[in-house]
């Protein structure tokens, strides 16, 4: 069993787990890359960040957090470029790079899997991912 495997086998709610699973699948397929597990994040893919005050790191691409209250997906650019694509997405809530799910049946997963794609492909054109 993988790391990735061995956190979802812990979540307790069924209707969560069932998600999480759907969802590795899904931003595996889109992505393009690999699950890898960073805290309590799955994350696809990794680009290098460097901010002008000097600080940098790594971040995944993409990635999500099956958390208790919600599912929590990074759209690492934000969500300016994906407007349009918002208005027919379904139910959801939104911070600054995070889409915050209650269960995937709430959303239009094609209309999903487009924004997730269009934010992988935005990534890889601004950093080396």
């Amino acid at each position: 069993m993988t790391e990735v495997e061995q956190f979802l086998s812990n979540i307790d709610k069924e209707t969560r787990k069932s998600d999480a699973h759907n969802l590795l699948t899904i931003l595996e397929e889109v992505s393009g890359y690999k699950p890898y597990l960073t805290g309590s994040i799955i994350g696809f893919g990794q680009y290098h960040y460097r901010y002008e005050s000097g600080r940098e790191g790594d971040s995944p691409v993409i990635g999500f957090s099956p958390r208790k209250q919600n599912l929590v997906v990074y759209i690492m650019p934000g969500f300016n470029e994906f407007e349009s694509l918002l208005k027919n997405l379904g139910k959801y809530k939104l911070g600054k790079s995070c889409l915050y799910i209650n269960k995937l049946s709430d959303l239009n997963l094609d209309v999903f899997k487009d924004i997730a794609r269009l934010s992988v492909q935005y990534m890889q054109q601004k950093y080396q991912c």
